[in-house]
């Protein structure tokens, strides 16, 4: 049975939001966006089977401490929106909040529609006791999120986010404000200060003489590798704005979702007596794949185009680069850099993307733009009191 959440307004009679309660629903939700960018060329379609495996309950680890509804808006019979109303628990109790989020938000340009889901999400916060609403993210920072607001002529890379720029007046006139901004820099490899490079045999050396090493990713000992870096995850990020700590499963799932696309060049571990102490994760950008992919669906012809694609690409995303605060500023990070601009030269990628850096992180900034690398893409998260 269907529940209409939402009374049509008197303005348009046509308008309801809906909960999505079905298998068919769900289609409906993951493929909207495809709809809506179809005349887009900048818009990737997700991996239909990733998403529905996503939103899931009973595949997905984040369902078994959280929950999830997801909203559909319809005009008449024809599918105008959708957004998830999210109740993170892990991050309420890490952050002891009682933050509620939104996420895969998608709409036509149109207030009315917009609202009504929103007003959905929030009706939802609000019945599990929630303050605030947050977002779009899907489900938290360790999963993409942000609002594109700079840098629409582009494609994005790989787990990064897309939307028209009609988003930022749909959501800021419903009252949401910027929480926090993220940023992606470009780092053209031709263009780069190879500083870094240079110096990583001296800092390399200096290392040594602490018992410090850096070595990529052992792939035979994969799921040991995922358990040292898992460790440094959740202790590197843990002081980063809306950071939650990922479970053993939800990590898991994401090292073996990463698995498949990985370059193990582009995974590096640093160690002391073999102790992970710091981790630096590159991967392909898919997404020049993935684009060519129409719907998201893999077959009958999506598996060819991603195999006979993927050694086509050429640009990598800098996914995470942290060390533990003890170990910072003697040299590793510039160690990273410098193995990452050597492979990236060897192996021929024209450009990387480092994403997501919070706008306010100093340290990071400074660093990416001494190498020359352009923040041309920005994000945001929003907040509003519920």
């Amino acid at each position: 049975m269907i529940e209409t959440l939402e009374k049509p307004t008197r303005s348009d009679t046509s308008l309801r939001i809906q909960r999505v309660t079905s298998k068919k629903e769900l289609q409906l939700f993951i493929d909207f966006p495809h709809e809506l960018y179809r005349y887009d060329d900048n818009y990737v379609p997700e991996l239909f089977i990733a998403q529905r495996d996503m939103l899931s309950w009973n595949k997905h680890p984040f369902h078994e401490h959280s929950v999830v509804q997801l909203f559909l808006a319809y005009r008449h019979d024809t599918v105008v929106g959708r957004i998830a109303a999210i109740n993170n628990n892990n991050h309420n109790t890490f952050n002891n909040a009682l933050d509620g989020f939104f996420g895969f938000y998608d709409c036509i340009n149109d207030k009315d529609v917009s609202d009504a889901l929103l007003n959905a999400a929030t009706s939802w916060l609000k019945g599990h006791g929630l303050k605030t609403i947050i977002g779009p993210v899907n489900f938290s920072t360790n999963e993409t999120c942000g609002l594109l607001i700079e840098g629409f002529d582009t494609a994005p890379v790989i787990m990064m986010t897309y939307n028209r720029p009609y988003y930022i007046d749909l959501l800021e006139s419903a009252g949401l404000r910027e929480k926090v901004t993220l940023l992606a820099w470009k780092i053209t490899v031709n263009a780069l200060d190879d500083k870094p490079y240079r110096l990583m045999p001296m800092l390399k050396e200096r290392l040594a003489k602490r018992d410090i090493t850096i070595r990529r990713v052992n792939m035979k000992k994969y799921k040991e590798e995922v358990k040292k870096i898992h460790e440094v995850y959740n202790n590197a990020w843990n002081e980063n704005l809306g950071f939650v700590p990922m479970t053993e499963k939800e990590f898991d799932y994401l090292a073996n979702d990463m698995k498949l696309i990985m370059d193990p060049d582009f995974c590096l571990v640093a160690e002391q007596n073999g102790k992970a102490i710091g981790f630096a994760l590159c991967i392909p950008d898919m997404n020049q794949v993935f684009i060519k992919i129409k719907r998201g669906r893999l077959l009958p012809s999506g598996i060819f185009k991603l195999l006979f694609n993927r050694k086509k690409v050429k640009a990598v995303r800098v996914i995470a680069l942290g060390v533990l605060e003890p170990y910072r500023k003697m040299g590793i990070e510039a160690c990273f850099y410098g193995e990452l601009i050597q492979r990236s030269w060897q192996k021929g990628i024209e450009f990387a993307e480092a994403s997501w850096i919070l706008e306010h992180n100093d340290l990071m900034n400074k660093a990416l733009k001494h190498i020359n690398a352009d923040p041309y893409k920005r994000y945001r998260i929003y907040e509003k009191s519920l």
